[in-house]
């Protein structure tokens, strides 16, 4: 795949766009555009400039430093040993394809953006762009991906640093949609009017917890997504006087925010998690090699999918976080659940949702992750195991090891070595990221070492 590139033409391209955007956006009463990146932490920084502005941001974006690269969740900078960490710039360039007027934040427009190097190239740790490029290699083989975020998330009605649950009624209840009703309309409609598809919101298990589904998209979109879900959920909180937590444990004792990723493949329009009978559970051989390459290189994959302390207070067994190495149909406690779909719609709805990640991850990184290891499975002819059809911790340790189900890294640690030990992993990631991704995780670790779980819970409770 040829290496994107800022020339000439294509900022002209871009400017031209946005003046033709302008108008538009002032008729609709904005007067300044925010654009983002996510970094190594999972979190969302941002520039803006005033509307007028737009057309120099689209052609020549706006500085950055590469120290953003080594900054923590609490924005503390993780800088190499090599002392280069605030030397130099790059260019942060919104994608205008993706502009969306913020219905919660009047007179605002936000788009995703994507780092340049100062003479145009592609920067080598943006994971947008590194995202952008495995979507097109795949496409070169006549395979796209389909995928959704599934985003859960707590409500505090607390002040400051306090934690008090927004709702208290029953898990799953019908009574939180009514105690939260005008809250839960205004992320919907506000949802909706910026182009968003919910397929589902619902009350969740945890006081205050609820969740939403979103239609799902290209792997590109699908993150974009995520990322404008999450600020608009914050956004419609703060307008209710209420506080969004999207942390795996805001409470140490009660069950945290999940972050899945479902996940299909596909080869001209057929979805190939679905329609062959000889395979399991319906895969074709190319379905079922994509989802093994994931199987095979989950312990690294968490290290990116489940980047901080608190995610390893989630990530237990019998808590439906998927805390074993194993896949099976519609099996809640498994790392990787298969769902086919009801009868008659499994060549639509077949997919593969991968439970272990929480919405710590940076969205595109973790996609980008999965797209490496599922094209590895691809190219070395992976095939499943058998399916496990209990809930994991029933089996037992000798059944366990027996059948090869192992359990997933129980801390960061443990899952940044079996990233840095996965060649495909790092080597499809690039060492430019790879050095950021290893330097904010080492930072994580060090911060948290001896922390008392509650207090590793209320540290990372607001930051994302």
């Amino acid at each position: 795949m040829t290496e994107p590139v800022l020339d000439e033409a294509e900022r002209e391209s871009r400017r031209v766009h946005a003046e033709e955007l302008v108008p538009g956006l002032a008729d609709a009463g904005i007067v300044a555009v925010a654009t983002s990146f996510v970094d190594n932490a999972g979190i969302s920084r941002a520039k803006s400039v005033p509307l007028d502005r737009l057309p120099y941001l689209a052609s020549w974006g706006v500085g950055f430093s590469p120290s953003f690269d080594f900054f923590r969740g609490d924005d503390w900078v993780a800088a190499p040993a090599t002392g280069e960490g605030p030397v130099g710039d790059h260019r942060i360039v919104p994608d205008l394809d993706r502009l969306v007027v913020l219905g919660a934040q009047p007179g605002w427009a936000w788009a995703p953006g994507e780092r340049w190097e100062q003479s145009g190239a592609a920067y080598a740790a943006d994971s947008r762009l590194l995202l952008r490029r495995l979507v097109g290699s795949l496409a070169e083989r006549g395979l796209s991906v389909r995928a959704a975020y599934e985003i859960e998330w707590v409500v505090s009605a607390g002040t400051g640093d306090e934690h008090a649950p927004a709702t208290l009624g029953p898990a799953y209840g019908l009574t939180r949609l009514a105690e939260l009703s005008d809250y839960c309309r205004d992320v919907l409609t506000t949802l909706a009017g910026q182009g968003v598809v919910v397929e589902q919101f619902h009350p969740e298990y945890a006081p205050g917890q609820l969740e939403l589904s979103v239609a799902v998209e290209d792997p590109i979109g699908a993150a974009d997504t995520s990322v404008l879900v999450r600020h608009t959920i914050r956004a419609v909180g703060l307008r209710h006087g209420l506080r969004t937590s999207f942390s795996p444990k805001v409470d140490a004792a009660g069950v945290g925010n999940g972050g899945h990723v479902h996940l299909s493949l596909s080869r001209d329009f057929r979805n190939l998690m679905s329609g062959d009978e000889q395979g399991l559970h319906g895969q074709t051989d190319e379905g079922q090699g994509f989802a093994a390459g994931i199987l095979e290189h989950l312990p690294g994959l968490l290290a990116l999918g489940a980047p901080s302390a608190a995610s390893y207070l989630r990530l237990v067994p019998q808590h439906w976080a998927g805390a074993y190495a194993c896949w099976g149909l519609e099996n809640r406690e498994a790392a990787l659940r298969f769902v086919t779909g009801s009868a008659g719609q499994e060549s639509s709805a077949a997919n593969l949702e991968v439970k272990c990640v929480d919405l710590h991850a940076n969205p595109y990184l973790l996609l980008a992750g999965l797209l490496v290891a599922g094209t590895a499975g691809l190219d070395s002819g992976a095939r499943l195991p058998a399916p496990v059809d209990v809930d994991p911790a029933s089996l037992g340790d000798d059944v366990l090891a027996e059948r090869g189900v192992q359990r997933l890294p129980v801390d960061l640690r443990a899952a940044l070595d079996a990233f840095l030990a996965d060649e495909i992993l790092t080597a499809g990631l690039g060492a430019a990221l790879v050095t950021g991704i290893r330097a904010v995780r080492e930072s994580e670790i060090e911060r948290f070492d001896g922390v008392a779980p509650e207090d590793v819970a209320a540290a990372s409770r607001w930051a994302h």
